[in-house]
């Protein structure tokens, strides 16, 4: 059994849901379908999510209903419009949404995330009407109906383990399941929604729940990249690639999944493929347990801006019991997260994404540094980008780093700082925003130029 997800590019008129549509039944093994909100259908258009959320917010001022509802419910009419189907989907998808906008906003946070879900949940039952309209015996799955279980953490829940058993109940069903991405239920059965681009999420649950045989999730790309084609014209594809290094180059910048997604297929061994709903024909990129490190030490370079680095410097630091335990407290105070810690015997530099502090706060950091931990020096550097080459081959490769950092140097970007993970697949390079573009062309010429597809 295969689960098929297809984001939101995929789904985001009449005619990309057909091809989505011969996706699904050209492969009786295609059994259940997870699907995202509306997507853009060109570069200037608004995702049905970001309206919904707009919308939101505009009725949590005003209380009425608005003209971003109406845009919302023409986007689910012109597709309903352009594959032929009835006004009683659109009666059925406009009275839904109402009914949650006019519901319950005492709780701001979890009115939000009701509002944000349905745009999956509204697209699955239309989807689902436009598969029974087409003669096939399809049906719209309730994530709560059945039994997705999440933590109550409004946007960035967490799926629960009694989830799992229910979910595999699925598999007796019949016909094709469409199942809506993004969301699930609290113990107290309120909608909670998994971080942005969380039906990547929903439909590795479910491959790991149903035990399937293979998870593939649909875009709108052929292949994953070894780096941002924006940056680098026309670069290699990368034919496979395993979890891990699926996941570090996802944290580091790569959209094509969200870094969560990856972690129930990868525990339950299932294998992740993907492919490109406007070419299904292309192998696409298949991610695994293992692979042979025939491409060289690096398989991808990944980039990030929006950081910034707390570097503090204290003669003996090494020797000082509970240093680091105390600089992390300040910063938990501060309600801050980190990304790295790299060190040395008399100084640390904690990096952060930038977009949690402002002056204030960093001026109220740096102070208690210097007080309560009686550092030398401590200097907030802003505005980097976190570059990340990726690759399981760097463990047994000599003089990896080397070559990166001399790459860079040849074309003029100073490093300010570096970090290997120990898991030894990922090496960390910090550099100035404006070099962040030379540093990964750099790079990728020293590590793909002459590397045999």
């Amino acid at each position: 059994m295969k689960i098929v997800k297809f984001g939101g590019s995929s789904l985001a008129s009449g005619e990309q849901i057909e091809k989505v549509f011969q996706i699904v039944v050209s492969d009786h093994d295609r059994k259940i379908v997870v699907v995202s909100a509306p997507g853009k259908r060109y570069a200037e258009d608004i995702k049905v999510t970001d309206l919904l959320i707009a919308c939101a917010e505009q009725y949590l001022k005003n209380g009425e209903v608005n003209d971003l509802f109406h845009m919302v419910m023409e986007r689910y009419a012109s597709i309903a419009r352009e594959l032929g189907l009835s006004f009683e989907i659109i009666k059925e998808i406009e009275e839904n949404l109402l009914g949650l906008l006019r519901g319950d906003r005492s709780n701001p946070n979890r009115y939000l995330d009701t509002i944000k879900a349905s745009g999956e949940d509204n697209h699955a039952r239309l989807i689902a009407a436009y598969f029974q309209h087409q003669g096939i015996e399809a049906h719209y799955v309730n994530p709560k109906e059945a039994g997705l279980v999440v933590t109550d953490e409004p946007g960035k829940a967490q799926v629960l383990p009694e989830s799992y058993d229910r979910l595999y109940k699925l598999r007796e069903r019949t016909g094709i399941l469409i199942f809506p991405g993004f969301f699930g239920y609290n113990k107290d059965g309120e909608v909670v929604t998994f971080s942005r681009s969380g039906s990547d999420i929903t439909g590795s649950i479910l491959a790991n729940a149903t035990k399937a045989d293979l998870y593939e999730n649909f875009t709108d790309v052929d292949a994953v990249y070894a780096v941002n084609p924006f940056i680098v014209e026309q670069p290699r594809e990368i034919r496979e690639i395993t979890y891990r290094e699926m996941r570090e180059l996802s944290y580091a910048g790569f959209s094509v999944f969200h870094d969560e997604a990856l972690m129930p297929a990868f525990r339950a061994g299932i294998p992740v493929n993907i492919k490109n709903t406007n070419d299904p024909s292309k192998p696409g990129t298949l991610v695994v347990n293992e692979r042979n490190n025939t491409n060289g030490p690096v398989i991808g370079i990944a980039s990030d801006k929006g950081f910034c680095s707390i570097y503090v410097r204290k003669y003996l630091l090494n020797r000082e019991i509970g240093f680091g335990r105390k600089l992390l407290n300040i910063l938990e105070d501060f309600d801050l997260s980190f990304e790295h810690m790299p060190s040395g015997i008399d100084d640390v530099s904690v990096i952060l994404r930038q977009d949690q502090i402002d002056d204030a706060m960093a001026d109220q950091i740096v102070h208690r540094i210097m007080e309560e931990l009686e550092a030398d020096d401590i200097v907030i550097e802003y505005d980097l980008s976190l570059i990340m080459i990726v690759g399981e081959g760097m463990r047994h490769n000599v003089g990896t780093m080397a070559r990166a950092s001399m790459a860079m140097a040849k074309t003029g970007v100073n490093i300010e700082m570096i970090n290997q993970g120990c898991s030894e697949v990922s090496m960390m390079f910090g550099v100035k925003e404006t070099d962040e573009k030379r540093a990964v062309q750099a790079l990728y010429k020293e590590f793909f130029a002459e590397v045999p597809v």
